[in-house]
């Protein structure tokens, strides 16, 4: 697996990598100098954004004609995109674990979002009960923050969090500085001021969380412009609750209403939920363009302190847009369903890295890759030695980055939940071209071929039994490797009672959905309560 860039950036890439590994090795070996002596002020920054619940196809260089994003747009052009990046789990927090470890979800025992009922605190009419799961960030892992700041790093990060409370925030696992992150998974306080988070203090009224932060990111980069850091900007944006000012919904909702097609329906019932087909969300429109105004900000700040040639910016998001629950904020298409949810549209994500003159520009690969893989990423782009017995689930991409090959991998996901947007307890595996999805309520398989056929459509199961007892062998030797933890049955599921939900989201819910989503594009809308600028709430 390989991708091309430019021979030009490869050269400097390669010479940069080898320089910085090799004397770093040399120095530590010889003990003449400590690491951080050895690189002084030329070890490059790292800036990583990460937006919680962004689709793939919510940016415009992804193809988006509604949303407006031109510096996301401006990061994904100045580095290497990749079209094939997936995070590591269809909800936030284990996701965000990967990230931290270089560890599958699975392995790490944080299955899903934090906060979530399992095993017996279920009380949704289910088939099964979902696993139990690990409640914080586990102790003994060696984040990426701590490695980073074992090397002379500044550690800063602002925004969400959702890795555990008290005892496992930020500030336990390697960050210095901690602006606005806690147990919670959305805003405590909603996006505008007052925001009610004792990890951040108040704004004016009508502060936007978004700006705040991309504000805090730039005041922490400015105070550390002659120290190397680490900088974790971690917006809250796009979760719910969808919230943005008076004068961006009216922008998107002039927009999408002069454009002079509005649907009749937005919404279908794929197999458990509605889901959205169209992005017309002018309150979610709006919350992006604010989001993007702060990576604005950031990039800004880099450029006027001279620092945007030797800072490493990557950006990314933790699960695919939220197409079904969660405000049914977006359309994930060409990509089928969205978080939570077991399809292309749930777990693949933007996943830009961006290194001006040592990256290429506009540079392009299509090999997958998944959120563990950040970890050993950043560590040797950064001239760190790699920790092979902390990232084990993650592989450096610098041989991508500079445009030559990887060893062929699987890639495994492991989710025994339900999700609150359908999502079904399931597992999956991709190797190639091909992606196996096992469903544990009643052990059937799909299989997709998800390049030639990417909104998995055509299930091919039956037509390729031997590549289904192939890779099904060989998920199932991952899950035991893991250890991963199973859902169990539900002694108390009422089969007539599921039955009558379900007709009553194809009968009720889907017209409820499509009644108010209509409303946002009403001339006199206003939000139940007043506008989050003037309310604060």
């Amino acid at each position: 697996m390989s991708c091309r860039v430019q021979w030009s950036e490869i050269l400097l890439m390669k010479y940069l990598s080898w320089h910085w590994v090799s004397y770093t090795v040399v120095m530590q070996m010889t003990g003449l100098v400590t690491v951080q002596e050895s690189f002084g002020h030329a070890r490059p920054n790292v800036i990583f954004i990460l937006v919680d619940d962004l689709g793939w196809c919510d940016l415009s260089n992804e193809g988006s004609s509604f949303y407006e994003t031109p510096n996301i747009d401006r990061i994904a052009g100045a580095g290497m995109k990749f079209t094939r990046g997936y995070a590591a789990c269809q909800v936030c927090s284990p996701s965000r674990a990967s990230i931290m470890t270089g560890k599958y979800p699975a392995r790490l025992d944080i299955t899903d979002w934090i906060g979530a009922a399992e095993g017996k605190q279920w009380k949704r009419n289910t088939k099964l009960l979902p696993a139990t799961y690990r409640h914080e960030l586990p102790t003994q892992d060696t984040t990426i923050a701590e490695a980073f700041r074992e090397n002379g790093y500044r550690t800063f990060f602002a925004g969400k969090w959702h890795l555990g409370g008290e005892g496992s925030l930020p500030t336990d696992h390697g960050f210095e500085i901690n602006i606005g992150a806690n147990h919670s998974g959305s805003p405590p306080g909603g996006f505008f001021s007052p925001w009610n988070n004792p990890q951040m203090k108040d704004g004016p009224q009508g502060e936007y969380l978004p700006l705040r932060l991309g504000s805090e990111t730039a005041t922490f980069i400015e105070s550390h412009k002659d120290e190397p850091f680490l900088a974790f900007l971690s917006f809250y944006a796009v979760h719910a609750p969808v919230q943005t000012t008076q004068s961006l919904w009216r922008k998107y909702r002039d927009k999408a209403v002069n454009t002079g097609v509005i649907p009749e329906n937005r919404f279908i019932i794929d197999r458990t939920s509605p889901v959205r087909q169209v992005q017309d969300h002018p309150l979610y429109a709006g919350l992006v363009e604010a989001m993007d105004e702060a990576v604005g900000i950031v990039l800004s700040t880099l450029d006027e302190m001279g620092l945007s040639k030797n800072t490493i910016i990557v950006f990314t998001s933790d699960n695919g847009g939220v197409s079904a629950g969660d405000n049914q904020a977006t359309s994930n298409l060409p990509l089928r369903g969205g978080k939570g949810r077991q399809w292309e549209g749930g777990l693949r994500v933007p996943y830009y890295i961006m290194w001006p003159d040592t990256i290429a520009a506009g540079s392009k690969c299509d090999v997958p890759v998944t959120g563990a893989d950040f970890y050993p990423t950043l560590l040797e782009l950064s001239g760190l030695i790699k920790r092979a017995d902390q990232h084990v689930d993650g592989v450096s991409l610098v041989p991508l980055l500079s445009g030559e090959e990887i060893n062929d991998r699987n890639l495994y996901w492991h989710y025994p939940h339900y999700g609150n947007q359908g999502g079904e307890p399931s597992s999956i595996v991709i190797s190639g071209d091909w992606k196996l999805i096992h469903y544990y309520e009643d052990g059937h398989n799909e299989l997709y071929n998800i390049v030639k056929d990417i909104g998995e459509n055509s299930n091919v199961a039956t037509n390729c039994p031997d590549k289904v007892r192939e890779l099904k062998a060989d998920l199932d030797c991952w899950l035991e490797s893991v250890d991963a933890r199973m859902p169990t049955a539900n002694p108390e599921f009422d089969e007539s009672e599921d039955e009558r939900l379900q007709l009553r989201t194809r009968q009720v819910e889907i017209l409820e959905l499509e009644k108010e989503h209509s409303s946002f594009l009403e001339e006199d809308y206003t939000p139940q309560g007043g506008w989050w600028e003037d309310t604060g709430k």
